[in-house]
Order: C-alpha cells, then structure tokens, then sequence
C-alpha cells in the first residue's frame, strides 16, 4: 500500500504542475488545509479517494489516471467481471475496488467497498469531501455517521448525503460488510 500511496502521490503533484497549478491552489481549490495537501502530495498520509476524484476532476483527469497512471478508453460500456475492478487500498478501514475504471468522461465513480470490523472502542475514521454520495448496502451491518447522525444500514438500505459533511462507515458485529458508493 505504501508504493501505491508514493506512486499516487507522485502522479499527482506532475498532473498539478503540469496544469501550471500551485499546491496552494490545488489545496484551495480541494477545499482542504495547504498543509494536508503537502502531506498528500509528498506520500505522508493517506489520500481518500474523495479527494484524489476531486482532484482529477479540477485537473481535467479521470481518476483512473491518478490511481494507475493509465487513460481510461472506453466509451460506450465498460464491463467489469466479479473481482476484477481496480483494487484501491485508500484507508486502512477500508478496502475500494473501482468498478469502471477503464470508462472515460464518468459522471460519477461507482466503487465496491469492503469494510472489515473493528472493536466497538474503535473511532470511526470520518472524512468530507465535495460532493454527493450514494450507498448501498450489499452485506453485513453498516454504522454510518453524518455528522452528529447515527444509523445503522442492513443489506437492501442505502443512503444519499451531501458528502461535505463528516462522515464515515463502521461495520458491526464482528462481521465485515460491503457497499455499493458512488461518488458525485
């Protein structure tokens, strides 16, 4: 995960001086502190996918550019075979498979996310990001916090929420649980 994260990073700061940007500007632009872009950009932490699809977006990239370094080609269709999507180790909690990443100008990024559990002591990594966000939940029992909301999702309930506000996914009773997100 760790080369992954380097070489992420690395793409990221050729496609912002390539556009002639500023990390200041790109930071701005991402509605994130300059100082937490600095640490995405140098590979020091942990980039969400939010925020590399905002980034591809303000850059005139897809997202599959940033996270492969290869141009998405497709136009018309894009199939995507059970586990064969693109694997993205964003966050330790958890784990995305980028469900048409071969697609190019996507309206939205519709990814495959596995969750596993963690100890009921455990925080739930919150994050925001712009944009919309839809969830669907596919297997197991999803807690999930918008702000100061808490609710609890099984398989066939979904969600839709401004993802500007914190939020984050945590699965529960010991189980790890999957959802469709799409990101807009």
């Amino acid at each position: 995960m760790q080369e992954q994260l380097k070489q992420i990073a690395e793409r990221l700061q050729a496609l912002r001086e390539i556009q002639g940007m500023s990390a200041e500007s790109l930071a701005s632009a991402l509605q994130i502190p300059y100082d937490t872009y600095l640490t995405y950009e140098r590979g020091e932490a942990d980039i969400p996918v939010s925020v590399l699809y905002q980034a591809a977006r303000i850059l005139g990239v897809e997202l599959t550019d940033l996270l492969t370094g290869e141009n998405p080609r497709l136009h018309r269709f894009c199939l995507v075979r059970r586990g064969k999507g693109v694997h993205v180790e964003r966050r330790k909690e958890y784990s995305y498979q980028h469900l048409a990443f071969n697609f190019s100008h996507k309206k939205a990024e519709p990814f495959l996310v596995s969750v596993e559990p963690a100890s009921d002591a455990t925080p739930i990594a919150m994050n925001a990001h712009p944009g919309q966000e839809f969830d669907y939940v596919l297997n197991g029992t999803l807690k999930v916090v918008i702000d100061d909301n808490e609710m609890i999702l099984e398989p066939g309930d979904s969600i839709y929420f401004d993802s500007n506000c914190q939020h984050g996914m945590q699965a529960l009773n010991n189980l790890p649980a999957q959802f469709l997100a799409i990101i807009f």
